[in-house]
């Protein structure tokens, strides 16, 4: 017989809808301050293509996707996935998976937050078959 106790519970609740809204929060207060990171950059240009947006004006589409993004969006694990890349060592992963309104398509958005940065990991149009990159 397998032990659970109520710290395994809560663990595996994460992140709460509450969690959800403070990491949304916190990355839409980084881009107001600029405080953004791309993680390979150039993974996230070639996408700009096929969603149809100006790479240089990704911080302005940050902020309005981030304005669009609920809680209920949330497409990962329980409890977070963690990055084992060295920028992001041990940093947890939230990707969110919505209609955007200001792109026209269902959208794929996962980020970190480090030291008072987010940490864009990807941006692309949801891809079939793929809950969580």
């Amino acid at each position: 017989m397998t032990k659970v106790s109520i710290d395994t519970i809560i663990i595996m609740k994460r992140p709460t809808y509450s969690e959800l809204y403070q990491k949304i929060k916190q990355a839409k207060e980084s881009v107001a301050k600029n405080k953004v990171m791309l993680f390979r950059y150039y993974l996230i240009a070639a996408d700009a293509f096929d969603l149809d947006y100006n790479f240089s004006e990704i911080l302005s589409l940050l902020k309005a996707l981030l304005e669009e993004m609920t809680p209920r969006d949330y497409a990962g694990q329980y409890p977070p996935q963690r990055s084992y890349e060295d920028e992001l060592f041990r940093s947890e992963l939230f990707p969110f998976a919505w209609m955007s309104k200001r792109l026209g398509c269902r959208v794929y958005l996962k980020f970190a937050l480090k030291e008072g940065e987010m940490w864009l990991i990807s941006l692309h149009q949801e891809r079939k078959n793929t809950k969580e990159e």
